[in-house]
């Protein structure tokens, strides 16, 4: 697998008309690998850095690609431990998805979900703080300036980015892990295939720079990820 450059190759997860059967065994394999290779701390963590100095107040979290919707059933769990109030909005293309998403989230009145193109978000989806976990390597390159621009418009405090690092090592150790503890090929198989759509440091160091008079952080967090970090209430880092 040469990964010198990022991968245009589809996921099986991207064909719409998936069983939902599989749709959902496949995402019970992508939470797993969330939960036990830190994806989902990266972007609590992330999260609490951005309200971290001011808890007092209640924030509006937009998640752009909010799949099954368990990165904001965590987040909910997480601030509610914290006593920072919140609410939240996901945004997906796939009602299927939604679906799950849904009933994962019932019980919550203060998260909701709603079928719509990421880049067709418009300013009844404006935020405090916006959250992108693993959908940005679905993006093509041509699309990604916009992808950021339309995240600094909706969002007032901060922006969230948790992506893979493209890498021959990431690539041969998800293999591995994946070979022992994941059950779904769709989970096995995408997951090669979105580390080959992943990025590399100096990439979205050339992104960020086309964002001016924000705060970046982007930094390297196991396993084999990157959390970027935009803070638009501070100017230097």
């Amino acid at each position: 697998m040469d990964l010198t450059f990022r991968s245009r190759m589809d996921e099986l997860m991207d064909d719409p008309n998936m069983q939902f059967r599989l749709l959902q065994n496949a995402y019970k394999d992508i939470n797993f690998c969330n939960k036990w290779l830190g994806g989902e701390s990266i972007t609590l963590n992330g999260v609490w850095e951005l309200v971290k100095n001011d808890p007092n107040k209640s924030y509006t979290i937009l998640d752009m690609g909010c799949g099954d919707g368990n990165m904001l059933l965590k987040l909910s769990h997480f601030l509610s431990k914290k006593g920072v109030s919140h609410t939240m909005k996901g945004i997906d293309l796939r009602d299927d998805v939604l679906t799950i998403a849904r009933k994962k989230c019932k019980g919550l009145p203060h998260v909701t979900f709603h079928k719509m193109d990421i880049l067709k978000a418009d300013l009844d989806f404006e935020c405090d703080i916006l959250i992108n976990t693993l959908t940005m390597h679905h993006f093509e390159e041509e699309r990604i300036e916009a992808f950021l621009n339309r995240f600094v418009v909706l969002a007032s405090i901060g922006v969230v980015i948790n992506d893979l690092q493209r890498s021959k090592i990431s690539y041969m150790l998800f293999k591995m892990f994946s070979f022992i503890f994941l059950r779904t090929h769709v989970a096995k198989h995408d997951g090669l295939v979105s580390i080959s759509k992943g990025f590399r440091k100096a990439e979205l160091l050339g992104l960020a720079k086309k964002i001016p008079n924000v705060s970046h952080k982007i930094r390297w967090k196991w396993a084999f990820r990157y959390v970027w970090v935009m803070d638009f209430n501070r100017h230097t880092e």
